[in-house]
């Protein structure tokens, strides 16, 4: 013992022992002597050198050590870690050095320290609105070599089926989600590459942790702070029940006959039910009668119900939702719940441009080039109609309206999947040609599923054409968001017009086409003077070619 105290009294190396001891990263110590002559500190000493000092008056010993990390300690040179060899001491001593013992062996090692360096890859987020993903197809197998710019997988998105493709090189050591894996969560891991090819054996029962290991402690720790609420809940519990006696004394204030008393237990009838004639408000015997008869007049009627309830069993089938029938649900209930929508009608004579059109794929064909369709001529229009009227070539935000420069048009592609919005991009400086061949590309790649982001972003204006293919004559299309209007074609018909004269008479074709605006961007007046331009272009489609 004065041994001990005389290290503390001359040695200034141990005068931070306390607040040694005190930090997160703190290690149980002992002290030593270079020289063997003198005698070694017992495990009684020892522990009263602690018991000096305030880490062992503010925590347990137990509790610190508990918290020590695997990383190394500076120590001074008087200090030297924990020896885990037993000693003799108080029973309190013995717990804090196996304590320590016990901790050394289980510190900071992860599950995969093991295992030779890897890379885990996640599901990519490969669209702005991408949340999850499913696999479609494996392009590599497990041990394959792969190099940066080769195809992984295919990903099905929320909008397309995309290649993703590998970032470094080395060898595709373990897949964790297999083709046809559905609802996986961005970030969430499919793969595992290694650098040396000797590693793959490593890999073969791989599996990942990062994902479930941070969960386990929330759901341990969340359950504790309602058990505290629910002892609260049993002080209200007996004023509810202190209610409910003081109805009983209204049922003894009812009065009756002692023969309809009678009567109406026989029955089972509550007396509180029946209505009083009687002398002073008094039930009487013809009125519980009364109400027997008028209750077995309704048991007669309702019998009858459950043999015409009677419905034969359905025949169906459930066709699970594909992603991006999961989009579409989702984007247009919140364009129609959260977007002031009117429709704007008017019909358009086409003769001309079915003229013009007729003149075009004369000389396509004469020069090899393929034809021009309405749906080209219409989406030309539009963009030079946006480009006259550019307050419908915006979109609304919380702080401002975003007018935007450039005319990039979807088309709305229909197909086994489900709808497609690619996307003509500067539609307005594009000829007719040009803009028929990329709609052309686009359509098939979409029946395809392998339209990419590239391919359907960036729009500012959408038109969907369900005249031509379906004959619909005239319909009201659903705003894309964030855009603020949506063009629906019609299909076009012959009518019967007046002439220049009293009784003369013409035939013409009309299209009817509807203009869907977001109020809140454009208004009424707007809107009426983009479909005004917009028609002058269909009437007379030279100009389009100025």
């Amino acid at each position: 013992m004065a041994y001990a105290s005389r290290i503390i009294i001359h040695s200034n190396k141990l005068k931070h022992v306390s607040t040694l001891l005190r930090r997160e990263h703190s290690v149980a110590a002992r002290g030593f002597s270079n020289s063997s002559t003198h005698p070694s500190l017992t495990a009684r000493d020892l522990f009263s050198v602690f018991a000096s000092s305030d880490m062992l008056k503010t925590r347990p010993p137990v509790e610190r050590i508990s918290k020590c990390r695997a990383t190394t300690v500076p120590m001074p040179s008087g200090i030297s870690t924990m020896s885990t060899k037993p000693m003799s001491g108080p029973s309190f001593f013995r717990e804090y050095i196996s304590s320590s013992s016990q901790m050394r062996s289980v510190r900071g090692f992860s599950s995969g320290s093991d295992l030779p360096p890897h890379q885990e890859i996640g599901m990519p987020s490969l669209s702005p609105t991408m949340t999850e993903g499913n696999i479609a197809r494996w392009l590599k197998k497990e041990g394959d070599k792969v190099a940066p710019g080769e195809v992984l997988c295919e990903v099905e998105t929320d909008k397309a089926t995309v290649e993703m493709e590998c970032m470094e090189e080395g060898y595709l050591a373990k897949i964790l989600k297999e083709e046809g894996a559905k609802a996986i969560q961005v970030g969430e891991v499919i793969a595992i590459t290694v650098e040396e090819e000797e590693d793959i054996q490593k890999f073969k029962d791989y599996t990942p942790s990062s994902g479930a290991s941070p969960a386990a402690p929330e759901a341990k720790s969340a359950p504790s702070p309602p058990k505290e609420e629910k002892v609260e809940k049993p002080a209200s519990a007996p004023e509810a029940k202190t209610s409910k006696p003081s109805s009983a004394p209204s049922e003894d204030r009812i009065f009756a006959s002692p023969l309809a008393k009678k009567l109406a237990e026989d029955n089972n009838v509550p007396l509180s039910s029946i209505k009083a004639t009687g002398p002073e408000g008094r039930i009487v015997k013809a009125d519980v009668e009364e109400f027997l008869a008028s209750r077995g007049k309704e048991t007669t009627a309702k019998p009858s119900k459950p043999t015409d309830s009677k419905v034969p069993a359905l025949d169906y089938v459930d066709i699970p939702h594909t992603q991006i029938r999961k989009v579409t649900a989702s984007r247009l209930a919140f364009s129609k719940q959260t977007i002031p929508h009117y429709y704007l009608t008017v019909d358009t004579c086409v003769d001309k441009m079915m003229g013009l059109r007729s003149q075009l794929n004369s000389f396509q064909e004469t020069n090899g080039g393929k034809r021009i369709s309405v749906n080209d001529l219409v989406i030309k229009a539009a963009a030079l109609a946006l480009r006259k009227v550019p307050q419908c070539n915006s979109s609304w935000t919380d702080e401002y309206i975003r007018q935007f420069s450039n005319v990039n048009i979807n088309v709305a592609v229909q197909t086994e999947n489900g709808l497609y919005v690619p996307v003509v991009k500067d539609a307005d400086k594009k000829g007719l040609s040009t803009i028929g061949e990329e709609v052309r590309f686009l359509a098939q790649k979409a029946k395809e599923n392998s339209l990419k982001p590239e391919d359907y972003e960036g729009g500012t204006f959408t038109v969907s054409n369900l005249g031509g293919p379906f004959g619909i004559k005239q319909f009201c299309a659903v705003i894309n968001p964030p855009q603020a209007a949506i063009l629906a074609i019609g299909s076009a018909e012959k009518r019967v017009v007046a002439g220049g004269g009293p009784d003369q008479f013409n035939v013409a074709s009309y299209m009817s086409v509807t203009l869907s605006c977001d109020h809140r961007v454009i208004d009424g007046a707007i809107g009426a003077e983009w479909l005004k331009a917009f028609k002058g272009y269909i009437e007379t489609p030279e100009s389009m070619l100025l």
